[in-house]
C-alpha cells in the first residue's frame, strides 16, 4: 500500500498518461492540484517526481495498469474514491478532449474504486462544465 495523497497522483498521472500523450495542459493541471487543493495540505510537494516516477514505472511491466489501479484502491480510503475520480475526471478534460483510452480509463477506476454512475456522471458533468471552451457559432 502507499499514502492516500500517492494513490491520488497515481490516479491522475494514469489519466493523463491514458491516451499516451502527457499534454502540458495536464501535467499543468495536476501540479496546480498539488499545490493548491485542501487534499494535499500536508503532502510534502518534493516526493511528487518520485511517486510519479514510480506509477509510470508500473506501466511498463506487464499488467503494469491493473496492478497501478489495485493499488490504488488498496490505498484509498473509500472516502477518497469519489475525489480519485473527480481529479482524474479534470485531468482529462483539461484539453478539451477525451480519447477512447481516457475514457476506458475513467471506467476502469470507477469500477475498481466502486464510484456508482450517478455519482460519476455529476462528476464528469462538473469537469466538462469546469474545462468547457467558447465556440462560436
Amino acid at each position: 500500500m502507499i499514502s492516500y495523497h500517492a494513490a491520488l497522483i497515481y490516479a491522475v498521472v494514469l489519466a493523463a498518461a491514458a491516451d499516451g500523450d502527457l499534454a502540458d495542459s495536464e501535467l499543468d493541471t495536476i501540479r496546480e492540484m498539488v499545490i493548491a487543493l485542501p487534499i494535499f495540505k500536508d503532502f510534502e510537494t518534493g516526493n511528487f517526481s518520485e511517486i510519479a516516477g514510480a506509477c509510470t514505472d508500473l506501466l511498463t511491466e506487464e499488467d503494469g495498469l491493473d496492478a497501478a489501479i489495485a493499488i490504488i484502491r488498496q490505498s484509498l480510503p473509500k472516502r477518497l474514491c469519489a475525489t480519485a475520480y473527480a481529479l482524474t475526471c479534470d485531468v482529462i478534460a483539461v484539453d478539451g478532449i477525451s480519447t477512447q483510452e481516457e475514457l476506458r480509463f475513467l471506467e476502469m477506476l470507477r469500477h475498481e474504486t466502486e464510484v456508482d454512475r450517478l455519482t460519476a456522471a455529476a462528476i464528469e458533468r462538473g469537469s466538462a462544465a469546469r474545462y468547457a471552451r467558447h465556440v462560436e457559432e
